[in-house]
């Protein structure tokens, strides 16, 4: 199987699951350091460096993924650019296409390798890693929410297409996670306005993330699990905003 931006964070949260379940797991990441040493530490893992957005690079990326295992039973599409927050006024085009790139342009190239490979023997699975931000709205955003509506009108879609062949797709719905390094105290204000009472970890992510690609989930394809700890059910004001009034442009 492999898993997509598997560098850190929640994608490596999900190698690391799939292989303590039995599977053999590829790490991919666009920074070869981080797919090598992710992939050292996960028994019989290998790590395949990869820009998911240049259909070249996923070519070879799965080329040798197919030598090495013979076959592709899941791929999670972890990758994406999170770090992109710019106002509307403020964006461009090339802020635009970076962003739709890798987050959606990429997962429908590795998709459509796994897919292929898929089809021959009547079963796969394929799953996206979305956010709230399809659904809802994050200020500063516009490019990244854009990508992750696509994400999810791509898994129905896919779905649709694929479940005659015997491939299940699905996405995730991360909420609020600590993926990169804040302080306890930042982390506790954060995670005030989850209902559950804190921020979510990687490793809240990949339970639920094998689950939909166990026999388990066998009927399950064309949905979006939400696993946010209750943030998308609620309707309450927001105490605090990564990308604050405060922040945009002055015109």
């Amino acid at each position: 199987m492999v898993v997509t931006g598997a560098g850190h964070g929640i994608g490596r949260a999900v190698a690391e699951r799939f292989a303590a379940e039995g599977a053999r797991v590829v790490v991919n990441d666009l920074d070869p350091e981080r797919a090598t040493q992710v992939a050292a530490a996960i028994p019989g893992a290998i790590g395949i460096p990869a820009d998911v957005a240049s259909k070249a690079a996923v070519d070879t990326l799965f080329d040798r993924v197919e030598a090495e295992f013979g076959r592709i039973d899941v791929l999670v599409n972890n990758a994406g650019n999170i770090y992109a927050a710019r106002h509307f006024l403020e964006g461009d085009e090339a802020w635009w296409d970076q962003v739709l790139n890798v987050n959606l342009k990429g997962a429908y190239l590795c998709s459509d390798r796994a897919a292929r490979s898929m089809v021959r023997r009547r079963s796969g699975v394929i799953l996206h890693m979305s956010s709230g931000g399809a659904t809802r709205a994050h200020r500063g955003n516009v490019a990244y929410d854009a990508s992750k509506g696509g994400i999810e009108a791509m898994t129905r879609a896919m779905a649709l297409d694929l479940a005659p062949y015997g491939i299940r797709v699905n996405a995730i719905v991360p909420g609020l996670i600590r993926t990169y390094d804040i302080s306890d105290e930042q982390a506790a204000e954060r995670g005030e306005v989850v209902p559950m009472g804190r921020l979510g970890t990687p490793e809240d992510l990949a339970g639920p993330t094998v689950f939909l690609a166990t026999d388990d989930a066998r009927y399950i394809t064309g949905a979006c699990l939400v696993v946010d700890g209750g943030v998308l059910v609620q309707q309450r004001s927001v105490p605090l905003d990564t990308f604050p009034v405060s922040r945009f442009p002055k015109v």
